[in-house]
């Protein structure tokens, strides 16, 4: 890095040599100041954010699987569509369940009538054990004979119950509200039931509101941990935490949420916890699978240092910022920098209150002790201060149409030669 900059120093100085013309007499001349613009480092209390990457996740989902077989009939929705929750979505052909349900009920009216013929006998069989014309053993049987009857009702009513259900399966309702998806079958073709390996007719996804899920990595997990011990910041299992979202066509995190599930333990594998916010959705415009950046309260407000981002360069591992020194002279500084807040960059090491960071013409300077000539612009708006008037970047080109003031001075002394020898002619 020594050689660098030694290196870039002689560059500095061979073309200020060159453009003043200047020969051997001038190779003690200092290099002209760098024209930068520089921009107080700002302190203030601010709230810290930490992001994760996560996806959009319905908090209900549902596959439609019918509970009995049969052959579907009718597809009741259009495929996508929005539904209701009992609505009807598929209806297979109930024949052959109309005709279970009837026998059934026949069977509980048949099982009805032997029940009130073994009451009747039990009666007479009483009547005679009271006037001594008839035996115990008589009316001991017609006693069973009712219980049993009255067994065979409960048993005929259930399977009338049962294929009463069986009947009332073959429409297949929505039991969520949602977004329906395709049709998987189409009426005409057999589908299975419970019992066989339920068919897959479609799914249903609730829609407002979703889940974004992200996960943290331990240190995360073990800092949220401690902040929350010191009363720092309230842990998302105790406390609804806000968190604010952005999709991948969005700027910023326009979206807010709320914490609402963290998991119980660490994967392994991984080495991270899965976490669960919720989002409201009335406009749809959050779809499941969806990629989704999301912030989450990192700490509450506290004091802290602020930079711009185009401020900070980076050489290898390590990002440095060139301050104003006491001499008015460029100065390195290695910095520790953090989360992103409100559009500028925590510095959590290296600069102090008041330390004056070069944020425009960065690339102008070569060397710690490089003379600058500043201009103060303010950090939140590093780019709205007024044309350079020494060093041009070198991105910058001039106008094409504009000429070298010598030649152009020549010219027009050539002009004005030529117009004095027609007038004396």
């Amino acid at each position: 890095m020594k050689k660098l900059y030694l290196w870039l120093a002689c560059a500095v100085f061979l073309a200020a040599c060159s453009r003043s013309g200047g020969g051997p007499e001038q190779a003690g001349q200092a290099p002209p100041p760098a024209d930068v613009s520089v921009a107080a480092v700002v302190q203030k209390a601010v709230t810290e954010w930490d992001e994760f990457n996560g996806r959009i996740e319905a908090i209900e989902s549902v596959e439609i699987r019918p509970r009995v077989g049969g052959v579907l009939e009718q597809v009741h929705f259009e495929d996508g569509a929005l539904v209701k929750r009992g609505e009807l979505l598929f209806t297979l052909d109930d024949r052959e369940y109309q005709a279970a349900f009837a026998s059934a009920r026949a069977n509980s009216a048949r099982a009805n009538s032997r029940v009130e013929l073994a009451q009747e006998e039990l009666k007479r069989a009483e009547r005679l054990l009271e006037a001594k014309a008839g035996s115990r053993e008589e009316y001991e049987a017609r006693r069973a004979e009712l219980r049993q009857a009255q067994a065979d009702v409960q048993s005929a009513e259930a399977a009338q119950r049962q294929a009463e259900l069986n009947l009332e399966f073959t429409r297949i309702k929505s039991p969520i509200d949602g977004r329906a998806s395709m049709a998987m079958v189409r009426p005409g073709n057999l589908v299975m039931g419970m019992n066989a390996g339920a068919t897959l007719l479609t799914s249903v996804l609730s829609v407002d509101p979703v889940y974004v899920a992200f996960e943290g990595d331990e240190q995360i997990y073990l800092r949220y941990q401690t902040l929350a011990r010191e009363g720092q910041r309230p842990s998302s299992r105790a406390a609804r935490n806000p968190v604010r979202v952005g999709l991948a066509n969005e700027s910023g995190f326009p979206h807010q949420g709320e914490m609402v599930f963290i998991d119980n333990q660490l994967n392994p594998q991984t080495g991270t916890i899965r976490a669960r916010a919720v989002l409201p959705n009335p406009d749809g415009a959050f779809t499941p699978g969806l990629f989704a950046r999301v912030q989450l309260l990192g700490a509450t407000t506290a004091s802290r240092l602020l930079i711009h981002d185009q401020a900070v360069l980076t050489d290898q591992d390590r990002r440095y910022v060139w301050i104003v020194g006491a001499q008015g002279q460029a100065e390195r500084r290695d910095v520790t920098l953090g989360v992103n807040v409100e559009g500028l960059r925590v510095v959590s090491s290296g600069l102090a209150a008041g330390d004056k960071v070069v944020v425009n013409g960065v690339r102008k300077v070569f060397f710690p002790g490089q003379p600058l000539k500043i201009t103060e612009v303010d950090m939140s708006l590093p780019n709205a201060q007024p044309p350079s008037a020494g060093i041009p970047p070198q991105d910058v080109k001039p106008p094409q149409d504009v000429k070298p003031s010598e030649p152009e001075s020549g010219a027009a002394d050539a002009g004005a030669t030529a117009n004095d020898a027609k007038a004396a002619g």
